[in-house]
């Protein structure tokens, strides 16, 4: 396994200072965020830009395993539909763009919300997923979508019930452990079912059951990343386990993206070594 950063937490920083920070403290890799509100949002990302971050990755030994383009696929209102199609699609065409040698980075979204509404939106969710999948296939990149509190799929179950109605390889899981701890399911459990499925993973730290929970900077709080490495390991995943920074945390006052990431190093880092992985 690999240990890496999403620029999540990172939205004003530009992307050579981030790539040279993140390098630095000793990541392997870094999730590239593109949603509106980042430097690095899609439509500032022109073919000279795709260029210069090339050419910044290599510099610092940098993998991209990930692209985060989190966009709903369960707008009512044509217009934001259509452009949230067009955000994911632009998304597939950048992995093609930014794909180092044999390694294509996978493009991360969440489904939507309207969790209380799974049965009534879900052969909606099933189509419009279906025909995002197809395009990710034509460019031979893969969509991974990530099950998450609030949403639409917010449990095990629900992803694999789309994986199976979509129904295509290219239709893969960002699996971020924290959405299924906060709602009380076993960790063992949720990682035996889903890692067979993941592509790519986020793991932040976490206090509290839903409704009451609070996302946390890893090492703030008391998760046990050792045997969810170990777990992980076991059931067979050797992809990149990618830090993620919450917007609960950014909206502190006195939030610093790069003390954040500095104490995610050290903590998953440490917890590498306990855990007796090689980050290969």
């Amino acid at each position: 396994m690999k240990l890496g950063c999403s620029t999540w937490g990172m939205p004003m920083v530009p992307v050579d200072k981030a790539l040279e920070q993140l390098a630095g403290l000793g990541f392997d890799g870094v999730e590239l965020t593109v949603i509106p509100g980042y430097t690095t949002e899609l439509d500032k990302l022109d073919g000279i830009e795709r260029k210069r971050i090339r050419q910044l990755l290599e510099k610092h030994h940098m993998m991209l395993p990930a692209i985060a383009a989190h966009s709903s696929l369960l707008s009512d209102d044509l217009a934001t539909h259509t452009a949230n199609v067009a955000r994911l699609r632009g998304a597939v065409d950048l992995a093609v763009d930014l794909a180092q040698e044999d390694v294509m980075p996978v493009v991360n979204t969440t489904p939507g919300d309207r969790a209380e509404e799974w049965d009534a939106v879900l052969d909606l969710l099933v189509e419009r997923t279906r025909e995002l999948v197809e395009y990710a296939e034509s460019r031979r990149a893969t969509i991974a979508m990530e099950p998450h509190v609030g949403s639409v799929i917010n449990t095990p179950e629900k992803m694999l019930q789309l994986l199976g109605l979509v129904g295509s390889p290219y239709l893969k899981v960002n699996f971020d452990i924290s959405h299924f701890d906060i709602i009380g399911l076993d960790i063992e459990d949720t990682i035996a079912k889903l890692v067979p499925h993941t592509a790519h993973t986020h793991v932040k730290d976490q206090r509290g059951h839903v409704p009451n929970f609070e996302f946390l900077i890893p090492g703030e709080g008391d998760f046990d990343y050792v045997s969810y490495l170990k777990a992980m390991r076991a059931h067979g995943y050797d992809g990149f386990i990618t830090i993620e920074i919450s917007v609960m945390v950014q909206r502190r006052p006195d939030y610093d993206p790069f003390a954040a990431a500095a104490l995610s190093y050290k903590t998953l880092s440490h917890a590498f070594v306990e855990a007796g992985i090689a980050r290969i």
